[in-house]
């Protein structure tokens, strides 16, 4: 498209931004928006931060969740390993993560089953942690996503839904379910962590926010 006509337009150029673009406009406009930040995609994957383990904690902390940006927050777990088997789960700050509620305050109900034909579930009442988001063996890769709702919003409680690969006994395992901590505050912090155990070097654990009206 000519310069005097970008976006549709002969002379003077609309301002653009998220939310509110105005004209016609061919993939180089829209690729030029994209990359700043100004062409309106509701929905999509915005990286908050990634991070990798190297292998000298139990867990892993966000202490910037975009949280007045985002109502839902996307997090991928991958290759994530530990040296002796132990259970991976998480704890929500509201200071910013100078402290992560260990309260009895998370419930959560989860559904497993193997590559041995074994099915079972799992139930949490009044728990200190988001639990068994990944689980059991040691020195094989445990990989996964979940969603956290409602995190910036003042008024109502944290809910969190996970799909994950696991092990248990060798065997390929799903996990799947949800979780809660029912105290309505504003979330502005992450920690997942195992319960004894450090992460293997490489863990890595990525961050997302969700772009929405």
């Amino acid at each position: 498209m000519a310069d005097d006509l970008k976006y549709g337009y002969k002379g003077a150029e609309p301002t653009q931004s998220f939310g509110n673009n105005t004209g016609v406009f061919d993939p180089n406009d829209i690729n030029n928006l994209i990359a700043d930040n100004k062409w309106t995609t509701f929905g999509q994957l915005e990286l908050i931060e990634t991070q990798v383990a190297d292998g000298t904690s139990t867990y892993i902390d966000f202490t910037t969740l975009n949280e007045s940006t985002y109502n839902v927050h996307f997090v991928t777990f991958d290759n994530m390993q530990w040296a002796t088997a132990d259970t991976f789960g998480a704890r929500v700050s509201d200071d910013g993560g100078t402290t992560f509620e260990a309260t009895s305050s998370y419930d959560g109900a989860l559904q497993q089953g193997n590559t041995a034909g074994s099915f079972s579930e799992a139930t949490r009442s009044n728990y200190t942690s988001f639990d068994r988001i990944l689980q059991n063996q040691a020195n094989l890769p445990h990989s996964g996503y979940c969603y956290f709702y409602n995190l910036g919003d003042s008024g109502k409680y944290s809910f969190m839904t996970q799909h994950t690969l696991n092990w248990s006994g060798g065997n390929m395992q799903f996990k799947f379910g949800s979780q809660v901590y029912k105290v309505a505050s504003t979330i502005n912090a992450l920690r997942f962590f195992n319960a004894t155990y450090n992460l293997s070097s490489g863990s890595t654990i990525s961050l997302y926010g969700i772009a929405e009206s």
